[in-house]
């Protein structure tokens, strides 16, 4: 008997088997039922025959044992994906959902070999079609299961940066109240300030996850166009960067038209964000500067800062979230998501960001962003 009338003739005693074999894996497996257990297998099983059942050229087969074949069986792929989702669901772990996958072939050639008095060609070729069916059920059941941990872990993300601003925000009104207490002395006022900077770096960090989570979660930053003055906001971002670092070198020029349409609390963070990572990494006995030039429809942002020029290697994943440059020091509280943050805010705008950095002319960054 070929191995997909086989299957199909044996599916019940095939599907009993990835039972049995479910039951084992515990703790997950102690609160399913049995349907729980079974799950998608019978579907899986079928939809496999039916692609084995498929005519397929050489040239077809030759892209597919390479995974660049074309779909031909929709069935299995949802089908393999429902049971990763809902095995994730269900407390199964990576390697756990994958070895059911191993037992079911297991099963179902040891089963097959079994039935069989002798081994011809076609027999062979059968295998071969099954292992390509199973590989791409597995294939698919692990990318759900894996998107099934990133949406967790976003949605985790989420309720954190969350819970976390209601405490920041209780130590950001204590610190102001501290700070405007009569009698304070000189080391009371240095201590309060020391507050006052860790509880705003921790609130940005805090936003910046947010965003990120954001991001994750839907398509783009969700931004309001309200009529705004470019140079009023790099200006504040100057003077409220330059308060939380007085011995910094930060220096503002502006030039042209600069009134236009955009995100006022987007593009804040965007500055916020870029003067950051240039005070992070820039060298602190050298300016930093930023330039503002306005044109008939958009405007151009320019931060330069001096110091150590970042690795060529590391300019393409540069806006990458959640990747720190080798050269972070030991301590730092950065999470990679500064920059990130800036291009992702740059897309929702339409603009465009790029970076120029080498030893002689130190590090430049340009935003163009359009006016509306």
């Amino acid at each position: 008997m070929r191995l997909a009338e086989f299957i199909v003739a044996t599916v019940d005693r095939i599907v009993d088997e990835w039972e049995a074999f479910a039951m084992t894996i515990r703790p997950a497996a102690d609160s399913m039922n049995r349907a729980e257990l079974r799950d998608h297998a019978r579907s899986i099983l079928l939809a496999a025959a039916r692609d084995m059942n498929t005519e397929q050229s050489e040239m077809e087969r030759a892209a597919k044992s390479m995974g660049e074949g074309p779909e031909k069986t929709p069935s299995l792929d949802v089908a393999a994906a429902s049971h990763g989702e809902l095995r994730h669901q269900v407390g199964f772990d990576l390697v756990q959902m994958t070895s059911e996958f191993r037992h079911l072939r297991a099963s179902v050639i040891r089963l097959w070999t079994d039935s069989l008095t002798q081994m011809e060609l076609l027999h062979m070729r059968d295998l071969i079609r099954f292992n390509e069916a199973i590989d791409e059920a597995l294939a698919e059941s692990t990318a759900a299961y894996a998107e099934q941990v990133n949406h967790s872990r976003d949605i985790f993300l989420a309720i954190l940066g969350h819970d976390l601003r209601a405490p920041l925000q209780a130590v950001s009104m204590s610190s102001e109240l501290l700070a405007g207490r009569p009698g304070l002395d000189e080391k009371g006022r240095s201590h309060v300030q020391r507050i006052r900077n860790s509880t705003r770096h921790m609130a940005g960090m805090v936003n910046d996850l947010l965003e990120f989570v954001r991001s994750r979660l839907g398509n783009s930053l969700p931004i309001v166009r309200t009529p705004i003055s470019m140079a009023l906001l790099c200006q504040a971002a100057i003077d409220e960067a330059s308060a939380g670092q007085p011995l910094s070198d930060l220096r503002y020029e502006a030039m042209g038209e600069t009134e236009g349409e955009w995100d006022q609390g987007r593009i804040e963070q965007l500055l916020q964000n870029l003067i950051g990572n240039a005070l992070q990494h820039g060298a602190s006995n050298l300016p930093i500067t930023l330039r503002l030039i306005g044109e008939p429809d958009s405007v151009t942002l320019t931060l330069h800062n001096h110091g150590e020029p970042i690795a060529e290697s590391a300019i393409s994943t540069l806006f990458f979230p959640l990747v720190r440059s080798t050269s972070d020091r030991a301590g730092e509280t950065s999470l990679g998501l500064g920059l990130f943050i800036v291009n992702e805010v740059v897309i929702a705008h339409g603009g465009s960001v790029q970076v120029i950095s080498n030893e002689a002319e130190g590090t430049t960054f340009t935003v163009m962003l359009p006016k509306r």
